[in-house]
C-alpha cells in the first residue's frame, strides 16, 4: 500500500522525479541508450539549424532577384515622339509627316520589334467635310531596306542600339482650315526576356496656331489685371519656354508674373497615363473603395497612378493612418502621407481638351525648377498653379517674387477656365507696376477706353490696357 501511496504523491508533486532526464532518459538506461538519444537529438538539432539556415538563404535569394527584376526599367523598349512637320500641298490636302526613333534601353539584352502599326483620330470643325485620311508606316533601317508592301518585319535590336520610323499621314477632303489637331498612336511590341509587352505612343499634334499679337483683353481685379492667353492644344513635343515666349512676351513687360495651370504643364512633361494600357493592382482595386465618388483616387485606375507614382506600402500605410486621424477629427492626413501627387492627379474627364479626356492627367514634376527657369529665361515673375471654378486657388510653386496674396486676389475667379478655353497662360499685372504715366492719369482712364478728340479727324478712340502709355493705340471711330 505504501509504495502505491508514494508512487501518487510522486505522480502529484510539480517536481520532476530525481531520475528525470530531459533527453527522455533514466538512470536505470543503458549506455546504448543513452547514446542513442544523444545522436537522434543532435541530428534534429542539426537538421532544424540546417533547415532555418536554407530558408534564410533561399529568402536573401529570392529578396535578391526581385531587387534586380524592380531594378530593370519597366520600358526596355521606348518610341520617342520624334519630329513632325506638316506639309499644305493644297487647301483640300495636307501631308503630316513625323519621324520617330526605337531606343533598346536594355544594357545587356537582344529585344525585338515583331510588330509597329499607327492609328489616327482627327479633331475638326464644321467646316471640314469628306475627310480621308491614309496612314503609312515606313521603317528606316540601318541594315534593311523596306518592304515594298508595307509589311513591318520583325527587326532585333541590340542592346542600347537604335532604328528608325517615318509615319507618314495624308489627309484630304474639303475645308481643311477647321482642322484642330491629330492624335496619333503609335502601337509596338516589345519581344524579349521580360515576353511579349505591346506598348502605345501617344503625339497629339495641332494644326490650329492663335495669333498671338492680337490685341489684349485685360481683365480688370482687385488690385490687378489679368490676361488670359489663348495657345495652341498642347502637348508632350512642346518646349514651355518657347511657348511662353511666343504667345505672353507680345503682351509682357517688367513686374508682370506669368501663371501656368498645372494640369497643362504636366500633358508638356508628359504626366499623363492611358487607362487601356495601365495593370490594376491587388491595392488599387479594393481600396479606391474607402474613398469619395468625387474624388479621382475613388476609381480603381485614378489610385493605381498613385500608386505607380509612391509605391503600395506608402499608400496603404497612408490609408490606414489618415482613416485613424479622421476618426479623431483631423482629416487630410492621408494626402499628407501620400505625397503631393495624391492631391493633383485628374482622372478621365479631368481634362476636357480632347483627346487629354481620355487620360489620367498626374501633376506637374520639378516645379520649382521650372518656374525659376521661367524667370531666368524670360525675365518674368512665374507661378504654377491649380485653380478650379470653386474659387480654390493653390499655388504648387513661385518665384521667390512672387506675393501670395497678389495671386490669389488675381485667380480666385479662375479667370483660365476649366472647360475648352484652351488658355492654360494667364498674365498678371499687378497695378503697382504700371508707368508713372498711368499714375498720373489715374486708374480709371488706364482700365477704360475712353473718346479722345483728335484734330487730324472728327473723333477718335483711344483703347489702352494696363501697359506703358507708349503701348496705347488710336484707332479712328467707324461709322
Amino acid at each position: 500500500m505504501s509504495n502505491r501511496f508514494d508512487r501518487l504523491a510522486r505522480s502529484s508533486s510539480p517536481f520532476p522525479p530525481a531520475d528525470f532526464s530531459p533527453y527522455g532518459i533514466n538512470s536505470g538506461s543503458t549506455s546504448y541508450e543513452v547514446e542513442e538519444s544523444v545522436n537522434t537529438v543532435a541530428i534534429a538539432q542539426t537538421l532544424g539549424i540546417g533547415i532555418t539556415a536554407a530558408s534564410v538563404l533561399l529568402g536573401l535569394a529570392i529578396g535578391a532577384i526581385e531587387y534586380q527584376y524592380r531594378k530593370r526599367p519597366k520600358k526596355q523598349l521606348e518610341l520617342t515622339q520624334g519630329k513632325w512637320d506638316l506639309e499644305k500641298i493644297d487647301p483640300e490636302r495636307y501631308l503630316l509627316v513625323g519621324e520617330l526613333e526605337l531606343v533598346n534601353l536594355s544594357p545587356s539584352r537582344i529585344i525585338i520589334a515583331p510588330e509597329l502599326s499607327a492609328e489616327v483620330q482627327l479633331f475638326w470643325d464644321a467646316s471640314c467635310k469628306n475627310l480621308t485620311c491614309k496612314t503609312q508606316v515606313v521603317p528606316l533601317h540601318p541594315d534593311e531596306p523596306a518592304r515594298e508592301d508595307d509589311y513591318w518585319l520583325a527587326y532585333l535590336l541590340k542592346p542600347g542600339k537604335t532604328t528608325r520610323v517615318k509615319i507618314s499621314i495624308d489627309i484630304q477632303g474639303q475645308g481643311l482650315s477647321g482642322l484642330e489637331a491629330a492624335w496619333i498612336q503609335v502601337r509596338y511590341v516589345a519581344y524579349g526576356a521580360a515576353g511579349r509587352i505591346p506598348q502605345v505612343r501617344h503625339i497629339v499634334f495641332p494644326f490650329q496656331y492663335p495669333d498671338p499679337n492680337v490685341p489684349a483683353e485685360w481683365k480688370p481685379k482687385e488690385g490687378v489685371s489679368v490676361l488670359p492667353i489663348k495657345t495652341h492644344l498642347l502637348n508632350p513635343l512642346d518646349d514651355l519656354i518657347e511657348t511662353i515666349e511666343h504667345y505672353v512676351s507680345p503682351h509682357s513687360q517688367p513686374g508682370d508674373i506669368v501663371t501656368i495651370g498645372e494640369s497643362p504643364l504636366a500633358i508638356i512633361q508628359e504626366q499623363m497615363k492611358h487607362p487601356p494600357e495601365m495593370e490594376l493592382g491587388w491595392v488599387a482595386k479594393r481600396l479606391c473603395h474607402y474613398f469619395g465618388r468625387d474624388s479621382s483616387l475613388g476609381v480603381a485606375y485614378g489610385l493605381q497612378s498613385l500608386v505607380d507614382e509612391v509605391g503600395s506600402p506608402r499608400v496603404v500605410t497612408a490609408l490606414a493612418l489618415g482613416a485613424v486621424a479622421k476618426a479623431l477629427g483631423r482629416p487630410g492626413v492621408f494626402y499628407q502621407l501620400a505625397g503631393e501627387q495624391a492631391r493633383l492627379i485628374d482622372d478621365v474627364t479631368g481634362t476636357s481638351l480632347p483627346p487629354y479626356d481620355r487620360f489620367i492627367v498626374l501633376g506637374p514634376v520639378n516645379s520649382q525648377e521650372v518656374v525659376a527657369q521661367i524667370q531666368q529665361k524670360t525675365g518674368l515673375s512665374a507661378a504654377i498653379v491649380d485653380v478650379n471654378d470653386l474659387k480654390a486657388v493653390k499655388i504648387l510653386a513661385a518665384t521667390p517674387d512672387v506675393s501670395v496674396d497678389v495671386l490669389e486676389a488675381a485667380l480666385r475667379s479662375n479667370p483660365a477656365g476649366n472647360a475648352a478655353e484652351q488658355t492654360p497662360l494667364v498674365l498678371i499685372r499687378p497695378h503697382s507696376n504700371r508707368s508713372n504715366y498711368c499714375r498720373q492719369v489715374g486708374d480709371l482712364f488706364c482700365s477704360l477706353s475712353l473718346p479722345i478728340f483728335s484734330p487730324q479727324s472728327n473723333s477718335t478712340t483711344m483703347t489702352s490696357s494696363p501697359t506703358d502709355a507708349s503701348t496705347l493705340e488710336i484707332h479712328p471711330l467707324q461709322d
